[in-house]
């Protein structure tokens, strides 16, 4: 099998004659442009896992403030609930944003998703409590999260494609692995900051007013974000597009049907690669700090320290997994994954039962370390299975089906698992079924790794490396 085939078949090509890149058309990325690109997408990112960290870990005092006539456990449902309304709008966002990425342009779109994103969590900050509105509080909560999704789900498949779009092809995986950084990087610090106010702070400030401070940090987040995307350039892909194909008009409904009739085959491949990203991560993040404290009867500060290590480690470790992908390919990367969520999951939560801070460590790392092969691969992989013309709205839509389904179900799966079957290694067998399936949808994906993007002129990082494509013609 070549490197640049899956059994699927070569990588996806063409957007028609009206995409098909020029003969000898090479784009050179600057450094400088590089480095602003993958500041702006980052932070986007970071901003949203900023707000998961916080929201995850503030839930208990959220549902004391807001929801004081209800009994504890109703409490912490009810605080859950209202954040998993978040994830119920992210298809729509990605829906409604997506598509408006591929019409009017990338950088427009993570310019208004990072305002809307960071008003969302900056305005839970700025709510009255059920003690000052009454009933209006949990609903005006609601409404704050329902923005923060809604942007959320047109912000990582745009922020994806432009960070992707704008990565030189042999770089790809090591440029795009960034955005995960960002992302990382959000919910290590949102976990952080949360974690150190439950240290310093009684119950009584934390109920009264500690708790805002987390998500009013946003809002300097968010101007941030906003400054570094205004500064941004439209990407090489969508410029080219732009020039050979400037009119593109069609409806919602038409560019519906139109993914599905003409990339129905990397849209399930899209499904499935999500699925396998997401089931290890929700699991690591939103899953095993509760378990751990819960289940095996550790202290909460505890299990979330133990889990903030093991991510700051991935942090550490993300960018080498990215160049790896691009000297062996994508798929060997991802495949590797899904083999070790198969074989070593069960062994892992073994390891975490011996209920040893030493133990659990190595045994989350462990899990840490497969979602690794994903976290480090996929946001290089995932927009190169779609055309330029349908590429932010395809992946958009795609990644925010799977992540509503398979994302942000995990926690409540794991758990069910566990009560269902009164076994501690439950949870591994859900991602057991990740790894089967990620495994069919890593055979079924082309390989893309050091190949232009579909549609798209070559992008490379040198002016010399531009002239040995163009055959040694010079360079313009």
């Amino acid at each position: 099998m070549s490197e640049d085939a899956g059994p699927g078949g070569p990588a996806p090509t063409g957007d028609g004659a009206a995409g098909s890149p020029d003969p000898g058309a090479v784009t050179v990325v600057r450094l400088g442009d590089l480095r602003r690109t993958v500041a702006a997408t980052a932070v986007g990112n970071m901003i949203e896992w900023f707000d998961f960290g916080v929201y995850s870990f503030t839930a208990v005092t959220i549902g004391r403030v807001f929801f004081p006539e209800a009994s504890q456990s109703a409490q912490l449902l009810s605080s859950f609930a209202t954040f998993a309304a978040a994830f119920l709008v992210r298809p729509l966002g990605g829906l409604f944003f997506g598509p408006l990425s591929d019409r009017i342009g990338r950088k427009r779109v993570l310019v208004f998703t990072v305002i809307t994103m960071s008003l969302g969590t900056f305005a839970v900050g700025l709510l009255p409590g059920f003690a000052q509105v009454g009933v209006w509080a949990p609903v005006l909560l609601l409404l704050a999260r329902l923005v923060q999704g809604f942007s959320t789900g047109g912000e990582y498949g745009s922020a994806m494609t432009f960070i992707t779009e704008h990565s030189p092809d042999r770089r790809r995986g090591f440029v795009a692995s960034w955005l995960e950084f960002g992302t990382l990087t959000g919910f290590v610090l949102g976990a952080s900051l949360v974690t150190l106010l439950t240290s310093v702070l009684s119950t009584a400030d934390l109920d009264s007013w500690g708790w805002r401070i987390p998500f009013l940090v946003a809002g300097p987040l968010g101007l941030v974000g906003l400054y570094l995307r205004l500064r941004l350039t439209e990407t090489p892909a969508f410029e080219h597009l732009e020039t050979r194909a400037p009119k593109r008009s069609a409806g919602l409904r038409r560019e519906a049907k139109e993914l599905v009739r003409h990339q129905r085959r990397p849209l399930l491949v899209c499904l499935g690669l999500v699925l396998v990203l997401n089931v290890p991560s929700y699991l690591l993040t939103a899953y095993l700090p509760s378990y751990l404290s819960a289940q095996l009867g550790f202290s909460q500060n505890t299990s979330l320290i133990v889990v903030v290590v093991v991510l700051v480690i991935l942090m550490v470790l993300l960018q080498f997994a990215g160049r790896l992908s691009d000297r062996v390919g994508r798929r060997p990367v991802m495949m590797t994954g899904c083999v070790l969520l198969v074989v070593l999951s069960v062994p892992a939560f073994l390891i975490i039962q011996q209920r040893t801070v030493v133990a659990v460590f190595f045994g989350t790392l462990l899990v840490g370390l497969m979602y690794l092969c994903f976290d480090s691969t996929e946001p290089g992989t995932l927009p190169t299975l779609f055309p330029t013309r349908v590429r932010a709205g395809a992946l958009s839509i795609t990644y925010n089906i799977s992540t509503s389904l398979f994302g942000g179900t995990t926690p409540l799966v794991a758990a069910a698992l566990v009560d269902g079957t009164h076994s501690l290694i439950a949870p591994a067998f859900l991602l057991v079924a990740a790894g089967l399936v990620g495994g069919i949808a890593v055979y079924f994906a082309p390989e893309t790794a050091r190949r232009p993007m579909p549609a798209a002129p070559p992008v490379v990082a040198t002016e010399e490396e531009a002239a040995a494509i163009r055959g040694g013609a010079p360079a313009s």
